[in-house]
C-alpha cells in the first residue's frame, strides 16, 4: 500500500479521532446550547421567571467574581483569560456542589485609552470602546465561561452610571458623624446646627450664615467636598492625573509627558473619615497577608503628638535689622511627629514647597547672618523660595521621596520657637517633605533621623543628641558617620525649666512629653494617617458626568434622582485642551465646558426655575469599579440601587463573614490598594445610610500569578517577533541576527502575545483552559509555551478513547463492576480532585485525573460505566464542552453543569498498608508494612520487636522513641 493510501485509511480508520476541527465543532454546539437554555442563570430570591431553576435559590448561595475588565482595543493574550478561567471552573465545581452559583462579567470601560485613541485618530471613545467590549466578547466565550450573560453590563451604559452618580449624590448629602463611628444624611448636621445642639466652628449661629457660608460650613463635613487640591497636573495631556498614572521619573504613563504640582479646585472624597474601620476591619475579610498589610501602609495608622511650633519676630539677640518688613506674627507650624521624646533636639524646621504658610512667613530680606548656604545663591527669601518651588513642582512624590545622596532646599528666612526649650530654629523648605502626609511640615532632628542628618549636614545645621546612643559612638553627632535612630538608649540632654525627660527610656519620654506638650498648650497626643482623601474630579470627556449644578453664587447643588442619569453630551471636541508641556501655570480645559448650551441650564431643583451651571469635570474611571458587584445582583432594577432582599442573599452577612461580601474575588495584586480601599469605603458609606446589608464588598480575595513570556530583543534592544526567532548552535536568532532572551511580560508592543484564538484553532478551547489551569499554582506567575499545550491536548484525546471508539463513534463503555485497582484509583483520584477544587489547586487536580485516566488507558479493555461517568464529572469544571458531549453521548438528557459532583468512598480512599521507616540513630534499619490506622503505642511496639532493629541496639538501653504514625519511628539508644 503506498503510503498515501496508508495515510488515508488511517484517517478513515480515525473518523470520530478527538481533533481540533472536533473540539471546535462540539465548543460551538455547546456554547449556543447554553446560551439557549439560560444554563448559567443564577435565580435572585422572589424572581418571577426561575428559567425552570427555581430549586436553586433553596441552595446555599455562592457569588464568585473576577475583577472588572478593560476592554482594551488589542483584544486577549493568553494572559488574560487565567483569572476568568479559574474562577470559571471554581464556579463549576460549586454548581456541582450543591450551590446556586452567581458568576457572570460587565466591562469597566470608562478611562483614558479609549480617550487618548479618540484625540489621535478622531474616533468617539463609544464607537471604539463598543468595538472593543464586542470583540473582547467573542474571546470570552470561545473559553466556555459559564456567565450569567443576563448579568452583564458596562460602565458607559447610562442605566449603570445613574447609580452610580446616584452614589455620589448620596455621599455628597453626608457627612461622618465621630460620635456614631458612621455616615449620616446632611440633614442631619444641618438640624443640629439649627438647633444649637452642635456649635459652629467660629461661634456664630446658623440662623445668621448666608447660603453661601452656610455651603461652606457644610463643605467641611460633606463625605464629598470640593476644594482647592494639589494636584498633578500634565498640560501636555491638558488633565490631571492619578498618582498611579504617573512614572516614577515623574512623567504621563501616557504619552511620557511631564507631570507638574498645582493647586486646582477639585472633587474629593473624604476616605479619611473612615481610616480607622478601615484598618480594624481587615481582620474579619479572607484576603492574603501581604494585602492586608498593603491597606495598613496605605491608610498609615500611626500614634504620635501634635506640637505647635510659634513663628514670630526673631531675638533681639540675633540682630535682625528686617523684623519690621516681616509679616509672620502670630504664626505657628504645627508638625505631626511619633517621636514626641526628641523634642528637645529639634534644631530645624522643614516645610513641603506646597505649604500653604509659607507666603505668610517668608521676610522681604535675609537675617542678618544668614549662612551663605541656606539661600541658594538668591538675593532675597521670596526669590529662593520661588525657584526652589518651581523646581520641587516639577519631581513626583517618587522622585522626592528617594533616598538621593544630595540633600536640596533653601533658607525661608523665617524662624520658629522649639516650645519646650525655648531656642529658635530656622525653617526651611525642601522637598522630601510632602503635603501628602502629616500636616506637611517636619521638626528635623537631625542626631536621630537619616534624612534629617544628612540634610543637616549639607546645610551645617546644629545636631543634638537626645537618645543615648548604645553602640558606644559617644554623643557628639559631629563624630557620627549617620544618625542613631535605634529606640534602645535612655534621653539625655533633655531638660528643660519645667521639664525633664533625662534618664527616661523612649516609651516613658513620649509620655511625659506628650503630658507637658497638652498641659501647657502647645500639643497633645493624637493619630495620624497616611491616607489623604481621594481625589475625584478628571478634565476629561470619558468618564461619568457629575451631577452637580452650581447657583449664581457658586454654590453646588446635587441634582435630584429624578434628573439621573445626567448623560454624556456630544462635544465636536472630546480631548482635553493641551498645553506647552512645560507650562506649569496652564490652567485646564475640559472638553465638557466647550459646550455651552449644555453647561449652562435653568432647572427647577424645588424653589422655582433657576439658572444653573453644570460641573465640567468627570468622575475618575475608578468610580464605576466601586460598587459593580451590586449591580450584578439586580442589574435591571431601574427604581433602587438594589433590592434589599436580593443584596441580603446574595452578599449579607452570615456565618465566618462577620462583614458580608462576594464569596469569592479573583484579580491581579496591582489593585491592592486604590481599588480594593475605594470599593471598601463606597460600601461602608452605603452600610451607614442604611442601602446595604453588607459593611464590605468583597470578603475572600485571592491573587492570580502572572502569565509569562519571553521577550526577544535585537541588538538595539528593540522587540523582535517571539514566533520567528529560531534556536540553533546554542543560540537564538531573528533573521539571521542574534539575539537576547528575557523572561518578562506578555504584550503586542513585546511582539511575544499569543491569542486565545490561536490556541484554541489549533487544539480547541479546553485544552486552553487544562493548560492554564496545569501551569503551576494558580496565585504563583509561571512561563508561557506554546509547545507543552500538547500535554493536555492528548489528555483529552485518551479520555475520549476511553469512552468513544475512534472508528465507529460509538461509545464503548461497559455496565459491568470496576476492579479493585479501579476502584481504588477512582475513588482516591475523587478525593483528590475535591480537596483540590475546593482549594482552587487547579494543577494538582488535572494531575490527579490525568493519573486516573492513565490508569484506565493502561488497564486496556473497556472501562466501566461507573468510572467513565465519574471520570466526565470530575473533568467537568476544568474542560466542560467535551464533557458535556460525553456526558450525552453516555446517555444523559440534562446537562452535566448541574450534575452532582463525585463523592469518594473512605473505604477505597486508604490505602491496605503504608510503609513505615525506622530508624536507629537516624539511620534507616527496618521498613514495616502497617496499617494507616495504626496507633502509635502499636506502631512503637511493633518497631521494637524487629530483629533488625533489636540486632542494631544490640542490647543497649533506650532514651527516647519519636512515633510519627504511620511513616516514622526514630529510636535513640541511651
Amino acid at each position: 500500500m503506498s503510503e498515501t493510501n496508508a495515510a488515508a485509511a488511517a484517517e478513515t480508520a480515525a473518523a470520530h479521532r478527538y481533533t481540533a476541527a472536533m473540539a471546535a465543532d462540539i465548543e460551538a454546539r455547546w456554547q449556543d446550547f447554553w446560551d439557549a437554555e439560560g444554563t448559567y442563570r443564577a435565580p435572585n430570591p422572589g424572581d418571577g421567571d426561575l428559567s425552570g431553576h427555581a430549586e436553586l435559590v433553596a441552595r446555599p448561595k455562592k457569588f464568585i467574581m473576577d475583577m472588572f475588565p478593560y476592554p482594551s482595543g488589542a483584544g486577549l493574550h493568553v494572559g488574560h483569560p487565567l483569572g476568568y478561567i479559574a474562577t470559571d471552573v471554581y464556579a463549576r465545581h460549586q454548581r456541582m456542589t450543591g450551590h446556586n452559583v452567581l458568576h457572570t462579567l460587565g466591562f469597566d470601560a470608562f478611562g483614558l485609552p479609549a480617550e487618548q485613541h479618540a484625540v489621535q485618530t478622531g474616533t468617539h471613545p463609544r464607537v471604539s470602546t463598543e468595538a472593543a467590549m464586542e470583540n473582547m466578547k467573542s474571546q470570552l466565550r470561545r473559553l466556555g465561561l459559564g456567565h450569567d450573560k443576563r448579568r452583564s453590563f458596562a460602565t458607559i451604559d447610562a442605566e449603570y452610571y445613574k447609580w452610580t452618580q446616584w452614589i455620589f449624590v448620596q455621599i455628597f448629602n453626608s457627612w461622618y458623624d465621630t460620635e456614631a463611628q458612621k455616615a449620616r444624611p446632611i440633614a442631619d448636621l444641618v438640624a443640629q446646627f439649627e438647633s444649637g445642639e452642635r456649635a459652629l466652628p467660629d461661634g456664630r449661629t446658623w440662623g445668621v450664615l448666608d447660603a453661601a457660608e452656610r455651603a461652606d460650613v457644610l463643605s467641611e463635613y460633606r463625605l464629598a467636598y470640593a476644594s482647592d487640591a494639589p494636584v498633578n497636573w500634565a498640560p501636555g495631556l491638558g488633565t490631571v492625573l492619578a498618582n498611579e498614572e504617573v512614572t516614577s521619573d515623574g512623567r504621563s504613563e501616557r504619552g511620557n509627558f511631564p507631570v507638574f504640582k498645582a493647586k486646582l479646585r477639585q472633587w474629593n472624597m473624604r476616605i479619611t473619615a473612615y481610616s480607622d474601620r478601615l484598618i480594624d476591619d481587615l481582620e474579619g475579610l479572607d484576603w492574603p497577608e501581604a494585602i492586608k498589610l498593603q491597606q495598613r501602609n496605605w491608610i498609615g495608622r500611626s500614634e504620635g503628638a501634635r506640637i505647635d511650633f510659634s513663628v514670630g519676630a526673631q531675638s533681639a539677640e540675633r540682630g535682625d535689622k528686617n523684623n519690621d518688613d516681616t509679616n509672620n506674627s502670630g504664626n505657628k507650624i504645627t508638625v505631626f511627629t511619633t517621636r514626641q521624646d526628641t523634642l528637645f533636639g529639634a534644631t530645624y524646621m522643614v516645610l513641603a514647597p506646597e505649604h500653604d504658610l509659607i507666603a505668610d512667613i517668608v521676610p522681604a530680606a535675609w537675617p542678618e547672618g544668614t549662612h551663605d548656604v541656606w539661600t541658594g545663591g538668591y538675593a532675597t527669601p521670596a526669590e529662593a523660595v520661588a525657584a526652589y518651588r518651581k523646581q520641587a513642582a516639577a519631581k513626583s512624590d517618587v522622585e522626592r521621596q528617594a533616598d538621593a545622596k544630595e540633600k536640596t532646599g533653601v533658607f525661608t528666612g523665617a524662624f520658629a520657637t522649639n516650645p519646650v526649650s525655648g531656642d529658635e530654629v530656622p525653617v526651611f523648605i525642601a522637598d522630601y517633605v510632602l503635603m501628602g502626609y502629616g500636616t506637611g511640615a517636619i521638626m528635623a532632628v537631625p542626631a536621630h533621623d537619616t534624612r534629617d542628618f544628612a540634610f543637616a549636614r549639607a546645610f551645617e545645621l546644629p545636631m543634638r543628641c537626645v537618645v543615648e546612643p548604645t553602640d558606644g559612638r559617644g554623643q557628639d553627632p559631629a563624630a557620627w558617620d549617620d544618625a542613631f535612630s535605634s529606640y534602645d538608649g535612655k534621653i539625655v540632654n533633655s531638660a528643660g525649666e519645667d521639664v525633664s525627660l533625662d534618664g527616661l527610656s523612649v516609651d516613658d519620654a513620649k509620655i511625659r512629653m506628650t503630658e507637658w506638650l497638652s498641659a501647657n498648650g502647645v500639643g497633645e497626643g493624637t493619630v495620624n494617617y497616611r491616607l489623604r482623601d481621594w481625589l475625584f474630579s478628571r478634565q476629561r470627556y470619558w468618564g461619568e458626568p457629575f451631577p452637580i449644578v452650581y447657583d449664581e453664587d457658586g454654590i453646588a447643588h446635587a441634582l435630584p434622582e429624578s434628573m439621573l442619569p445626567l448623560e454624556l453630551p456630544e462635544v465636536e471636541d472630546y480631548s482635553p485642551r493641551t498645553f506647552d508641556p512645560e507650562d506649569a501655570n496652564a490652567q485646564p480645559e475640559t472638553p465638557l465646558s466647550r459646550n455651552q448650551d449644555w453647561v449652562n441650564v435653568t432647572l427647577d431643583l424645588g424653589d422655582g426655575p433657576k439658572k444653573y451651571r453644570r460641573e465640567t469635570n468627570t468622575m475618575p474611571n475608578w468610580a464605576g469599579s466601586c460598587w459593580y458587584e451590586l449591580r450584578y445582583l439586580d442589574p435591571h432594577n431601574n427604581d433602587k440601587l438594589v433590592d434589599p432582599a436580593v443584596e441580603q442573599y446574595w452578599m449579607g452577612p452570615r456565618e465566618g463573614m462577620p462583614h458580608g461580601g462576594v464569596d469569592l474575588y479573583v484579580g491581579g495584586a496591582e489593585h491592592a490598594v486604590l481599588h480594593l480601599l475605594y470599593a471598601r469605603f463606597w460600601s461602608k458609606v452605603l452600610f451607614d445610610l442604611g442601602y446595604v446589608s453588607s459593611s464590605e464588598p468583597f470578603h475572600k480575595l485571592y491573587n492570580q500569578g502572572m502569565i509569562q513570556a519571553f521577550v526577544y530583543r535585537d541588538s538595539r534592544g528593540i522587540a523582535v517577533p517571539a514566533a520567528e526567532v529560531e534556536e540553533r548552535d546554542g543560540g537564538l536568532y531573528y533573521q539571521g541576527e542574534k539575539v537576547s532572551r528575557v523572561l518578562g511580560k506578555m504584550g503586542k508592543s513585546l511582539k511575544n502575545a499569543v491569542t486565545p484564538d490561536e490556541i484554541s484553532a489549533e487544539y480547541g478551547a479546553d485544552t486552553l483552559r487544562l493548560y492554564e489551569m496545569a501551569m503551576g499554582p494558580l496565585d504563583v506567575s509561571r512561563p508561557w509555551d506554546t509547545r507543552a499545550v500538547v500535554g493536555q491536548y492528548r489528555l483529552l484525546q485518551r479520555l475520549w478513547r476511553n469512552v468513544v471508539d475512534e472508528t465507529t463513534g460509538e461509545v464503548t463503555v461497559i455496565d459491568g463492576e470496576p476492579d479493585e485497582d479501579t476502584l481504588r484509583a477512582l475513588h482516591k483520584a475523587i478525593d483528590g480532585v475535591s480537596q483540590d477544587m475546593a482549594g482552587m489547586r487547579f494543577n494538582t487536580a488535572i494531575a490527579k485525573i490525568t493519573e486516573l485516566n492513565n490508569h484506565l488507558t493502561k488497564a486496556g479493555g473497556p472501562v466501566a460505566r461507573s468510572v467513565a461517568e465519574a471520570l466526565v464529572l470530575l473533568i467537568a469544571p476544568l474542560a466542560p464542552h467535551i464533557a458535556e458531549e460525553l456526558w450525552r453521548k453516555l446517555g444523559h438528557t440534562e446537562s452535566v453543569v448541574h450534575q452532582d459532583f463525585p463523592v469518594a468512598d473512605p473505604a477505597y480512599v486508604v490505602d491496605e498498608t503504608v510503609t513505615c521507616v525506622v530508624q536507629v540513630k537516624g539511620k534507616v534499619k527496618a521498613r514495616l508494612e502497617i496499617s494507616p490506622s495504626i496507633s502509635d503505642e502499636e506502631l512503637e511496639k511493633l518497631a521494637l520487636e524487629d530483629p533488625a532493629v533489636v540486632a542494631a541496639l544490640n542490647g543497649a538501653g533506650i532514651r527516647k522513641v519519636i512515633v510519627r504514625a504511620p511513616k516514622l519511628v526514630n529510636i535513640v539508644p541511651a
